[in-house]
This record gives structure tokens, C-alpha cells and sequence, in this order.
């Protein structure tokens, strides 16, 4: 997440591919984290005069409050910086969710995409949904399950890849299109 935080102050993307199209899904949680960031400062600020008699537990509380602002704007950087990237040269789908999750989809595995606005998300075994702010708007249907190494290091095998993206037309437009492009000599 630091590395985001550089990649975001650098105003630059991580796993942009020259030729490629990146799709960003961060805004959707913007305001959410900046009211949770907000939040933090607050209790920061609160726990300073609550124990400024006593300086350790103070300064312990500080660091850890600090840790604590550092780590969520670090985790919307991460999402800013690493939006889901189309490399139609390289025949990739790069689904992404800040530094947690980077599924690799290759366009000749997959079988359909379209925007599908979906609220609730029931944990069903082969699929994978990626929420921003409780609701994903594109759904990729593969014909050959792809492998997602979740964030503990297990396999999965996925057939439905479910994301949130901010421009879900624009995505399923350039998802289409490269397909068609990839499906010609």
C-alpha cells in the first residue's frame, strides 16, 4: 500500500500495458473512505486530550492512530493506482481490487461480458465477486474457469468474474471489441 501511496502522489498506474486500456473502479468508494479517513483523524485528535495526562499511552495510541490514517488512504491509493487493465496485445484481462486481488483472464476463455448491476452477492463456490461500495456493475462469464489465488494463498477456480468499474459500458464495449479483434488472424 506505501507503494501506492508513491504511485498515486506520482500521478502514474501500476500494470498499465503500453497499447492497453485501463478501467478504474475506485470511485465508487471515495467518499466512503474519505469519511472514514475523517473519522480517524477525529478519534485522533479526541484520544490526544483524552490522554495527554498520561504521555506512553499517548504516544502509543498516537502511532497507532497515525498507522491507521496511513493505512486507509494507502488502501484507496492501491485502488486508485491499480484499475483493471485490458491488453488486447497481450490477449489479457487483468480484473483488480487494490493489492488484494489480480485475476488474469484470458480473452479467448471468456465467453460473455455485460453490465449487470447486482446489490447483494451470495458466496457461491466457482464465482468471484469483486464489490466497491456493495455492488458490482460488470459480470464476466468464462468458458474455462481461471485460477484466483486468494488473498491467504488458496486456489480457487472461478467460471463468473462479478467487478465494479466506474465506466462499465466503456469496459464491456473495449472487452467485446478486443475479443473480436483477438478472435481474427
Amino acid at each position: 500500500m506505501l507503494a501506492g501511496l508513491w504511485l498515486w502522489a506520482a500521478r502514474r498506474t501500476d500494470g498499465a500495458a503500453a497499447g492497453g486500456s485501463v478501467f478504474g473502479y475506485s470511485r465508487g468508494q471515495g467518499a466512503m473512505m474519505f469519511g472514514f479517513g475523517f473519522v480517524c483523524v477525529i478519534e485522533s485528535v479526541m484520544m490526544s486530550v483524552l490522554l495527554r495526562d498520561w504521555p506512553t499511552v499517548h504516544h502509543v495510541v498516537l502511532v497507532l492512530d497515525v498507522y491507521t490514517v496511513v493505512f486507509v488512504v494507502g488502501l484507496h491509493a492501491a485502488s486508485v493506482v491499480r484499475p483493471h487493465v485490458l491488453d488486447p496485445g497481450g490477449g489479457t484481462l487483468r480484473i483488480r481490487r487494490a493489492v488484494h486481488v489480480d485475476v488474469r483472464i484470458p480473452l479467448e476463455r471468456i465467453a460473455s461480458v455485460h453490465r449487470e448491476l447486482r446489490t447483494t452477492h451470495e458466496q457461491v463456490d466457482g464465482e468471484l465477486d469483486l464489490a466497491v461500495g456493495s455492488q458490482t456493475s460488470v459480470t464476466v462469464r468464462l468458458a474455462e474457469p481461471v485460477t484466483h489465488l486468494t488473498f491467504f494463498g488458496r486456489r480457487r477456480e472461478v467460471r463468473v468474474v462479478r467487478c465494479h468499474a466506474d465506466d462499465p459500458g466503456g469496459l464491456v464495449r473495449a472487452v467485446d471489441q478486443a475479443r473480436e479483434g483477438y478472435a481474427v488472424p
